[in-house]
């Protein structure tokens, strides 16, 4: 079956766990005291790409794994 986007809404689990990666990338940014524009070089990522995950718009598995490893946490630690 294919999803043209329209259609078809997110399961609530499914975005509950967007939401909780979101606030998780968040939060341990807010505890470490950087801004989004701070930490984007050490994550290698542009300051709209963090705050697309930080927002929920964007889970990309890649990307969540790439602030784990800059922030020193197991791989899956941002990932469910």
């Amino acid at each position: 079956m294919s999803y043209s986007g329209k259609d078809y809404a997110v399961p609530e689990t499914a975005a509950a766990a967007v939401d909780a990666v979101a606030n998780v990338v968040s939060a341990i940014r807010d505890s470490i005291g950087y801004s989004i524009e701070e930490l984007a070089p050490t994550f290698g990522l542009a300051v709209n790409e963090i705050a697309d995950l930080e927002s929920g718009i964007d889970a990309d598995p890649i990307k969540l794994r790439r602030i784990a490893a800059a922030l020193r946490l197991p791989e899956g630690a941002l990932l469910r």
